[in-house]
């Protein structure tokens, strides 16, 4: 009877550690603090992200189109996709991603989809909350990106899938 009272009580703690393994606002949170750990953000020149010619995305003097392992520790950390968006005149296009394509190709030069975290990030507000990304459905993070004058350059991105 012991024994099955001990099983209880580790399934009951492995279950509530898990939940709190499942938090997107704390995986957004550990997102933004390794970007901000790699330096200020900021955009300078362009670069190809796909097929689309976008602005350059730094943190610091490391530039994140094409650079995976920040978003690829991410999924490590917390089985999470993450994602980093530039902005590009009114859109927001991913030049940094775990997210895969139909084909299980980075989702790079994709833009984020016109819905509610389109509509957060581009007023500079969170949005937490279900969201489509690329076809799948995810309990989600979007945080705005802000250069140092305060200014929306881009948007960081974390999903946990449903």
């Amino acid at each position: 009877m012991k024994f099955t009272a001990i099983l209880a009580t580790v399934a009951l703690a492995a279950g509530v550690s898990s939940a709190h393994a499942y938090d997107p606002k704390a995986t957004i949170a550990d997102l933004d603090a390794r970007l901000a750990k790699i330096g200020a953000p900021k955009l300078n020149g362009t670069d190809k992200a796909g097929d689309k010619e976008v602005p350059g995305m730094f943190f610091g003097e490391r530039k994140i189109n094409n650079n995976y392992d920040v978003v690829d520790a991410i999924r490590k950390a917390h089985n999470a996709t993450a994602t980093v968006f530039v902005k590009s005149g009114d859109e927001f296009v991913r030049v940094s991603t775990n997210v895969l394509t139909p084909e299980g190709k980075r989702g790079v030069g994709t833009q984020l989809a016109r819905n509610a975290a389109y509509e957060a990030v581009s007023k500079g507000q969170q949005y937490c909350g279900p969201i489509d990304v690329l076809g799948t459905a995810f309990d989600a993070c979007y945080n705005p990106i802000k250069d140092g004058s305060g200014k929306i350059i881009g948007a960081s991105y974390i999903g946990h899938k449903k």
